[in-house]
Order: C-alpha cells, then sequence, then structure tokens
C-alpha cells in the first residue's frame, strides 16, 4: 500500500516567524513559499500548510486530510464534525497552490511521484 502523508492546515498570524518556529518544529524547511501568505512542509509523515489567508483566525485548524500517491483527484469532504478533509497527490497539491498563488517558490528536494 502506498504511503498516506497525514495533511494539516494550520491558520497563522505572521508567516515570517511561524515559518523559522514550524521549521524547527518540523526539523526541515518548507518546500514551498508564498511570500507573506502560505508555506508547506512535507516530511516522511506529515504534509503541513500555514497561511495567513485570515489573521483573525490564527492558532486555528483550517482543514486535515490525506496527501495519498493514489487520489483521482483533489477531493474535499467534510466528517461527522463538519472539520473539511482533503485527499490529493502532490502534484494535485502543487497545482493547486499554482492557480491561487502563481508566483509560489518550490523547493523541489525530493519526489515521490
Amino acid at each position: 500500500m502506498p504511503h498516506r502523508r497525514v495533511h494539516i492546515a494550520l491558520a497563522v498570524r505572521e508567516l515570517s516567524s511561524s515559518i523559522r518556529d514550524y521549521s524547527v518544529r518540523l526539523g526541515a524547511e518548507p518546500c514551498c513559499v508564498v511570500e507573506g501568505s502560505y508555506a508547506l512542509w512535507r516530511t516522511d509523515c506529515l504534509n503541513v500548510s500555514i497561511s495567513v489567508l485570515d489573521p483573525s483566525a490564527a492558532g486555528t485548524l483550517r482543514h486535515l486530510g490525506f496527501e495519498d500517491p493514489d487520489a483521482r483527484d483533489l477531493s474535499v469532504t467534510k466528517d461527522v464534525n463538519g472539520i473539511e478533509w482533503e485527499s490529493f497527490t502532490e502534484s494535485q497539491q502543487r497545482e493547486e497552490i499554482r492557480s491561487k498563488w502563481p508566483h509560489a517558490r518550490f523547493f523541489d528536494r525530493r519526489s515521490d511521484e
């Protein structure tokens, strides 16, 4: 069975200080950065994104999901508690990021596809 990474999306107040903090916590630098807006980390077991899209929501969970190499399309469902869950491949996530932020910077450290 292919390896699925748990995806956690968090809202943050300020991007630069959050990138420094989460890089230490995750033991890695982000693989994608959108200045002032968004950052993404891919570790062996986690896919973590942070964004400043809604600063008033800082410190809250935006959504959960799985980076799944077998995902047919990027999909979004809600669980019984109303929490959004996404399912996507690495390339589908990259495409979604580029559609929102064409100026996103990706740092290809490795690829599992």
